[in-house]
């Protein structure tokens, strides 16, 4: 085996080097005399503030931190609700180069820099100008950087963005330098937060300065050593729960976040905590602010089925920069007292389609300590230059070689992701896919109407359509505002509407809406791109009816096309004679444009000329849940693709609970506000009623009016006026009682016992017998074991007290469990026919007709439907 040393990049930097006096100041694994040296800076502050966590973020106004006399700007978001406090709430804006200086302990040091790309008071500037480049002397960290663009990255979902990067220094200076790009003129750079931790040696062997990790599909190896800077890509907790940074080892206040995005496919395992009887026990191998025990004591495996297990991969996917070699570091830690003893467990290990292990036995990859004691193995990734996007691919198999093991199986606890930097000191990758030309192109700067609108049309229907649509809105809204005010001028709040359309507005709605339009904050025109009534006009043929999808609680919903017809829309009019009005029409605007998730529809925009309220969203080509349930002609969906829309919708319910800082409840959780797209992906829609949840440290609930649809309200909260994240969950219990039976949540025409859905199927599921309310056409098509986690799971949902009920994330897992089942049982070649002198046949299917005497009473509904156009009863 040949070392590959990476000449080239090594003579370079020994030059950078000594200029820098960069150096590798290793710590030993087991010092207990490391005291840690960070500093942290809220950058456009005068004050210091403390974190929850007791940390100080010190303000740069009055430290000494912020050197030279270029103009610099202390700035403030003017919107504040999405993001942390600390160090959000300030910024401090580059308009040229400037540079902060650090007096520093030699070492290696994370250095985290934090972005929150929003508008900002006293300056007046497009985001799209926003390109700059973050360099430590010879050092790239970031160039020609958008934080803009990067918040709208696949799968991020967050408004905010921070970079972390490792380097050594052994100067008692570190310079970290911001330069507004060359082009646009008006470029300028900023920051909100600057953090510098000093590191143990986690990159480097208890007996080496440097490790030497094999290129995986080569016989060679790359040596990362003290020349080698890295910038954090993923650091995932898998299996469990994301790890803050005060949960984080060794005093490095890391980050480490939940696997679930990074998963691919439905096929995506089991999830389990450690036994209670192991103990995580790390070894001189193993120093403990490797990785904390909140990563080792959960994990992801394959799942309890061997056959099941043979017939997929274990896969995480990460997209990453082309043109750079990458570190992967994947932890294990044996945490199941059912695989105790060697050769139980034993799988291969792939990365990019190429194998890095084969046999890997977790035991015995960790000297036969035994359970709890975790090991972790390098690897080294290279991917050429391309212009087109990049993914890692991570994948675990059982290994079938010996034929010796217990259980085919494979399963991780962690999994770290760094980017190495280049020949010349690089570390800067491309913004992600743009929607504008970036600076330096043949025509820099913010796009015209015309090249946004062809940018569109490659954006709705499509997998990442709700990013990439908000994508668009965020460049170009500030032209399309300053262009549409400046036409309205002082009509813009006429009283006069539309012909047949507006009069019936009350004054009082009149003036509320216009209160809550003018209100500086109450609609995120940044981050939601804004039409004016004309263009709504035209885009829906002046209203014709010929294009109407449906009528809601809201009002009227239409077939629309944008951009000179490349975009399919749906466009949904208020009616000013709606009980649902104002603070709906505010409450959707505000949610789904931070909200950015695959299960969640995308909002595109809205327009409020005239008091008008009219929100636009991508177009769901499949329609409505509840069309392919219930009263219609359209063909039953299959058991399996119905799983798929289940879990789609658990886990953007999944995102809603955990995936914001504050808890979001969506409050009116039902069939018909989960939508399905062209390729039947479900986005859960309407968010109308939504509410942000506790917000208090112990809350368990906050205290507001009912409101909802009758049928999926939970009991508790209709009763006690408490609202908790265990609403939604009841809610979607119903709804998956709804997709077994094909019934309406409420049927008067059945017998009094019969009438609410899901006390009905709680009942039946008590009894054994929820075979007989199933939609008769999935008769002999569900494994029996799938419907009784599914009823099981249906069944706990709509338990009466919310205590007693799963959290969202529990459900989510048990509907993929049902799946994994489902597949099994139909890999196996199983007919699910019910036996009737089989004590479990209710499981299996004895079942009567309800969908025909259902579907007899109201016709069809139009395909396509936009939310909330059956039954708008209870909002």
């Amino acid at each position: 085996m040949k070392t590959h040393t990476r000449n080239q990049r090594l003579s370079l930097l020994l030059l950078v080097v000594a200029a820098m006096s960069f150096s590798i100041n290793p710590i030993s694994a087991q010092n207990s005399t490391y005291v840690p040296s960070d500093i942290l800076v809220n950058c456009g502050s005068s004050s210091n503030y403390t974190a929850i966590n007791g940390r100080t973020w010190v303000g740069d106004t009055n430290s000494n931190y912020a050197v030279g006399a270029n103009k610099i700007i202390a700035a403030i978001p003017s919107s504040q609700d999405s993001v942390p406090q600390i160090p959000y709430m300030t910024a401090r804006i580059f308009q040229t180069q400037f540079t902060y200086s650090f007096s520093v302990s030699p070492g290696r040091k994370f250095i985290r820099l934090y972005f929150y790309p929003s508008n900002y008071t006293n300056l007046n500037f497009v985001n799209s100008d926003s390109f700059f480049s973050v360099s430590v002397g010879p050092l790239t960290l970031l160039s020609n950087f958008s934080a803009l663009l990067a918040t709208q990255a696949k799968d991020y979902n967050r408004t905010f963005v921070v970079r972390e990067f490792s380097i050594n220094v052994t100067s008692n200076a570190l310079n970290l330098t911001f330069a507004p790009a060359p082009a646009p003129k008006n470029a300028f750079a900023f920051v909100n937060g600057i953090e510098v931790v000093s590191m143990l040696g986690i990159f480097n062997t208890s007996s080496n300065a440097f490790s030497q990790p094999s290129i995986v599909g080569t016989m060679d190896t790359l040596t990362v050593d003290q020349y080698t800077a890295l910038q954090t890509v993923a650091r995932l907790n898998v299996g469990g729960h994301a790890v803050t940074p005060s949960g984080d080892s060794g005093f490095l206040y890391r980050t480490w976040d939940d696997d679930t995005n990074y998963i691919f496919s439905v096929a995506s395992g089991v999830t389990y905590p450690k036994d209670p009887n192991v103990t995580i026990r790390y070894p001189t191998s193993v120093p403990s602010y490797i990785a904390p025990t909140g990563v080792y004591d959960t994990a992801r495996s394959m799942g309890p089925n061997p056959q099941l297990n043979l017939k997929f991969n274990l896969t995480w996917i990460i997209s990453v920069d082309a043109g750079f070699y990458y570190l992967v570091r994947l932890h294990f830690c044996e945490i199941d007292s059912k695989v105790a003893q060697i050769n139980m467990r034993v799988f291969d290990i792939f990365i990019n389609n190429q194998t890095a292990e084969t046999n890997f036995d977790v035991l015995v990859q960790n000297n036969r300590m035994g359970l709890g004691v975790p090991v972790y193995k390098d690897y080294i990734v290279s991917f050429p230059n391309s212009t087109e996007s990049q993914y890692l691919w991570i994948a675990l198999h059982p290994n079938t070689a010996n034929g010796q093991h217990v259980g085919y199986d494979a399963e991780m606890n962690g999994l770290e992701v760094f980017k190495l930097n280049g020949s010349t000191g690089n570390l800067a990758g491309p913004n992600p896919p743009m929607l504008i030309q970036q600076p330096g192109s043949p025509t820099p700067g913010a796009p015209s109407n015309k090249s946004s609108h062809g940018s569109s049309a490659g954006i709705a229907g499509g997998v990442v359509g709700g990013a990439l649509a908000l994508a668009l809105v965020l460049l170009v809204v500030w032209v399309v505002l300053k262009k549409k005010r400046a036409r309205r001028g002082k009509d813009a709040w006429s009283s006069e509407g539309p012909s047949g359309w507006l009069h019936p507005f009350s004054s009082h709605t009149v003036s509320s809406v216009k209160t809550m339009l003018s209100s500086k904050s109450s609609l995120p025109s940044k981050l939601c791109r804004h039409f004016s009534f004309e263009e709504i006009r035209a885009a829906t043929n002046d209203f014709d009816d010929a294009l109407l999808l449906g009528v809601g609680g809201f009002g009227k919903v239409y077939n629309g096309s944008i951009d000179n017809g490349a975009t399919r829309v749906a466009i949904k009019r208020g009616n000013p004679l709606s009980q649902q009005g104002v603070h709906e029409f505010q409450t959707e605007i505000e949610m789904l444009s931070k909200l950015r998730h695959r299960h969640l529809v995308s909002l595109i925009g809205y327009c409020e000329e005239n008091c008008e309220m009219i929100l636009v969203y991508d177009y769901m080509g499949q329609g409505t849940l509840r069309e392919h349930l219930y009263k219609t002609q359209n063909p039953p969906i299959p058991w399996k693709q119905r799983l798929d829309i289940c879990i789609g919708a658990a886990r953007g319910l999944h995102y809603l609970h955990t995936g914001v800082k504050h808890a979001i409840i969506h409050r009116d959780v039902k069939t018909t506000n989960i939508l399905l797209d062209d390729n039947w992906v479900a986005k859960v829609s309407d968010f109308g009623l939504s509410r942000t949840g506790p917000t208090a440290l112990g809350d368990t609930h906050v205290t507001t009016v009912v409101k909802g649809s009758f049928g999926y309200l939970d009991p508790e909260y209709f009763l006690r006026l408490q609202l908790t994240e265990k609403s939604d969950v009841y809610s979607f219990g119903v709804v998956l009682f709804e997709v077994l039976c094909a019934r309406p949540a409420l049927n008067k025409a059945l017998p009094a016992e019969e009438v609410c859905l899901a006390e009905w199927g709680m009942e039946c599921v008590k009894r054994g017998t929820i075979g007989s309310i199933v939609d008769p056409y999935l008769k002999g098509k569900i494994a029996p074991e799938c419907l009784k986690k599914f009823a099981e799971t249906a069944k706990k949902c709509v338990e009466e007290q919310w205590i007693d009920r799963p959290a969202i994330g529990d459900v989510l897992w048990n509907l993929e469990f049902a799946l994994q089942l489902q597949e099994g049982a139909e890999d196996g070649g199983g007919v699910f026919e019910a036996d009737t002198d089989d004590d479990e046949a209710p499981l299996a299917f004895v079942s009567v007709s309800r969908r025909s005497e259902e579907s007899s009473g109201s016709g069809l509904m139009p395909s396509a439907v936009f939310s909330q156009i059956l039954n708008p009863v209870g909002r």
